[in-house]
């Protein structure tokens, strides 16, 4: 159990911080107000989420002298598209956005990645802030300058390296959330410690079902975050050690992809990717046996889905599942590449995959789990 953290990501004269824990945005006001030297900043919001805290927003902006102009949007995986891209660049530029001036986004995952990306290319980049108030975008998408839309080939195809100036992570907007969307967040901080982090996954078994209360998640969060901005000060662009960040996103994109549309929650397909991607290992013989297994009982805990028969969306195709990672980001020389799994803590990147193999598995997963 922790207070208010701040981890840092270390990238030269492009390094920011990340705040963390409850009361972040209101200890935040100073940042925002250096990062605001015309007293004026575009908030591209999640409708339903400003709803809920716009009092605690405002207020926090005003103490910043900070005046903003506000685009609300709805949020969800539709929002990422060329059409919603296209809004939100129009009505920066028609209020005369100037590059030293930040947009912020406020919602979940989707505005982030929409409103870094509209950042990106706007006036060929302005400043950018994350408030993201879930926990998937707390623990993961907010961090590390990956912004993008999803097009009619896959998800976050089209999109640029953007990193934000500040992110402010106040698990207080968490207390609004389903629980549903907090078991999909839990996924990521769980990737976290199957990627390099043995005892941080061990503190999550041990946590059980406190680990998702809001005394735990502070810790586990700017653990999880700490975790990343290594990965990426190492690695910002993915030429290397970053892509193990994709832990279960081979497959769990896959999912999505085929999905039916709104039925299926990026944690969730996460959380049966990594499982997958665990008995994956064991079939190839990277990981120990029972490992899948300990993992899925920790996340059924958690609220997860997790086998491919479980997640909503279906009934899925183990031949449409191996066409959707056929144009994987990671994949090399027309091969797809996954990350797999040597154990708990020690996740590997393993390109050309056996296609058939692959298929197999897949068709084997589909009708037994």
């Amino acid at each position: 159990m922790s207070a208010r953290q701040t981890v840092r990501v270390e990238l030269g004269a492009r390094s920011y911080d990340v705040m963390v824990g409850e009361g972040a945005l209101e200890s935040a006001a100073l940042h925002l107000a250096g990062l605001c030297p015309n007293g004026r900043a575009f908030l591209i919001a999640d409708r339903i989420a400003l709803a809920h805290h716009r009092d605690r927003l405002m207020a926090t902006l005003e103490a910043a002298q900070v005046r903003p102009e506000i685009i609300e949007i709805e949020g969800g995986e539709g929002a990422k598209n060329w059409t919603r891209l296209q809004q939100v660049t129009e009505a920066l530029l028609e209020h005369n956005i100037e590059r030293n001036e930040p947009v912020i986004a406020f919602g979940g995952g989707t505005i982030g990645d929409l409103a870094g990306f509209a950042a990106a290319i706007v006036k060929r980049g302005t400043r950018f802030i994350q408030i993201p108030t879930t926990l998937l975008a707390q623990v993961d998408s907010s961090v590390g300058g990956k912004t993008g839309i999803n097009t009619a080939q896959g998800k976050n195809l089209a999109g640029a390296f953007h990193q934000p100036a500040l992110v402010i992570a106040d698990t207080g907007f968490l207390l609004s959330l389903p629980r549903r969307e907090l078991a999909a967040g839990y996924a990521e901080i769980v990737k976290a410690g199957l990627i390099g982090d043995h005892a941080l996954y061990e503190r999550l078994e041990e946590a059980g079902s406190q680990a998702l209360s809001l005394p735990y998640l502070t810790g586990f969060i700017a653990a999880s975050v700490q975790f990343k901005a290594d990965i990426v000060a190492e690695d910002e662009r993915e030429a290397g050690r970053r892509a193990l960040l994709n832990l279960g996103h081979t497959f769990g994109h896959a999912f999505e992809a085929e999905a039916v549309p709104g039925t299926l929650v990026h944690g969730e397909a996460v959380a049966a990717g990594m499982v997958l991607a665990l008995r994956y290992s064991e079939r190839i013989g990277t990981a120990p046996e029972g490992s899948a297994a300990r993992v899925a009982r920790h996340l059924r805990e958690a609220g997860l889905p997790t086998g491919p028969r479980a997640l909503p969306g279906g009934p899925y195709s183990a031949e449409r599942l191996v066409e959707r990672m056929d144009g994987d980001k990671k994949n090399s020389g027309g091969a797809i590449t996954l990350i797999l799994s040597r154990g708990l803590g020690e996740a590997y990147i393993r390109p050309g995959a056996d296609r058939d193999d692959l298929t197999a598995f897949l068709r084997e997963e589909l009708h037994d789990r």
